[in-house]
């Protein structure tokens, strides 16, 4: 694409040296950047990249985008935010691929992955083609492996790079999660959405946003971006609703959805059983009997999630029951991955998820059995959700292991004191302390019998832990497995 066709876009205040040079990709990253791309110098919470421009020209850039005038003679465009432009830059060069595209954003603090994947088996069951976008990567259908992610919601190149992908695959339908940070940082700028789904808001990234209304204001730009004729899902019980509401255009399509409070998609009726959930779907006139194979109150919320979505987009309420019914968990939510005793793998790392997650444990723990959780909090994040998850787990638990979480740059030890500082009291025989999240496991299974019900929470899906100096290869799944098949 040529220069002057991005000028055109992005109106810049001020061009250097113009040359009407073909642009031949977008890079933020002077170590991994081709030629003839252009280089954008973004300002992270760490590095700057004005600092990096240099090595991005010596490596191939043909021209940069940036927030002051540099001493290198190439073109660059001046703009107030690069982290603001980016996301025009890419929406341009990739052709505003959303535009074409049934776009459904999935948002709130917990839930978002499974609703995603929730929502894919729902179009895919009806006949239509769908992709998603998320946490754990994309995929062009639920039967695809996933293409690998940085971050929950794709930096904005790379996400108008993987829309235009699947708009190239002739697929029509696009689910992605919608993160905050993503939001805040105007990754999905330019990208139109027909369909938002608002989960829950409960504490989480408080490092980032600093205050809950500073991060409810994020969530809510998603809704605030909805036009006439699109589609609102909202979880009429969280207590943020009718706050967000306020904030969608009155010509929008609402569906709410609740257990508790009137909604339009009510749950009623719900039965927990040892193999999964079962519950009476109300919608206007019609009440279908859902059976499914995920567990948990939570599981009910994001099953209802998705069902309005469906609704929304013209899916039949049989068909949406054929597709929740067929599905299993996703990866690292609620994941079941050892029985007797049973175990389970969760990637809760708020109050608010490790708690739906120990309750919907209890529900499947034996009389005679204990609920045993091992957990601990990640580092350089909210440092004030670490008692309160120490609370949390005291309350719910019979036994409770509290270890490291990718502790990056923070001492493991004074984020275990931490989250200690929330216990009421110490018990010795009820409350362990392991640092070591491999011998924290080895502890776990000592503890255990095979009555027990034990819940590793936090990490989930991941398959990596971070360090002070390094990251290393660490998957609670696979490490389960492993010290289970161990001989004592």
């Amino acid at each position: 694409m040529n220069l002057s066709k991005i000028i055109e876009s992005i109106k810049p205040k001020e061009v250097l040296n113009f040359k009407d040079v073909d642009i031949k990709g977008i890079s933020y990253n002077s170590k991994t950047i081709n030629s003839h791309e252009i280089f954008v110098c973004l300002k992270g919470e760490h590095v700057d990249g004005h600092d990096f421009a240099q090595n991005a020209f010596e490596k191939g850039a043909i021209a940069l985008l940036t927030e002051k005038p540099l001493n290198i003679e190439i073109p660059q465009l001046i703009v107030t935010s690069t982290q603001e432009s980016i996301a025009d830059l890419a929406a341009t060069f990739y052709h505003h691929p959303s535009q074409e595209l049934n776009l459904i954003g999935v948002t709130g603090t917990n839930g978002k992955t499974t609703v995603a994947h929730l929502v894919q088996k729902i179009f895919e069951q009806s006949g239509k083609k769908c992709a998603l976008i998320g946490t754990l990567g994309y995929k062009l259908s639920s039967s695809d492996d996933y293409l690998e992610a940085k971050h929950t919601t794709p930096q904005a190149p790379e996400l108008q790079r993987t829309l235009h992908t699947i708009l190239n695959s002739d697929i029509l339908n696009v689910v992605t999660e919608v993160s905050s940070h993503a939001l805040e940082q105007h990754r999905v700028k330019n990208c139109k959405f027909q369909t938002a789904v608002f989960t829950n808001l409960t504490q989480d990234h408080l490092d980032y946003h600093i205050t809950m209304e500073n991060y409810f204001k994020a969530k809510a730009k998603l809704f605030k971006s909805l036009k006439s004729g699109n589609n609102a899902i909202i979880n009429n019980d969280d207590k943020y609703s009718k706050k967000l509401i306020e904030y969608v255009n009155k010509s929008v399509n609402i569906y709410t959805y609740g257990v508790k409070n009137k909604s339009d998609i009510m749950a009623k009726n719900i039965e927990f059983m040892s193999d999964g959930v079962s519950f009476d779907c109300q919608y206007k006139d019609e009440c279908i009997n859902f059976k499914l194979h995920l567990n948990g109150m939570f599981s009910v919320y994001n099953c209802l999630a998705s069902i309005g979505v469906g609704l929304a987009n013209g899916i039949s309420l049989e068909v949406i029951k054929e597709a929740l019914q067929i599905t299993k968990s996703v990866a690292g939510r609620f994941e079941i991955v050892q029985t007797n005793p049973m175990v389970i793998v969760d990637y809760a790392h708020t109050p608010d998820g490790l708690e739906n997650i120990l309750r919907a444990a209890r529900e499947l723990t034996p009389k005679k059995g204990n609920l045993i959780c091992l957990f601990g909090c990640g580092g350089n994040r909210d440092c004030t959700k670490r008692p309160k998850m120490g609370k949390i787990a005291q309350q719910l638990c019979d036994k409770i292991i509290i270890t490291s979480d990718n502790p990056r740059q923070e001492d493991p030890q004074q984020i275990i004191t931490d989250i200690l500082s929330g216990l009421s009291l110490i018990n010795p025989k009820t409350v362990f302390v392991e640092p070591d999240r491999h011998l924290a496991i080895k502890l776990l299974k000592d503890l255990s019998t095979e009555n027990d019900v034990l819940v590793l929470a936090g990490k989930g899906h991941e398959t990596y832990q971070i360090l002070k100096d390094k990251t290393i290869h660490f998957d609670d799944r696979e490490e389960v497995v492993k010290v289970f098949s161990e001989n004592n």
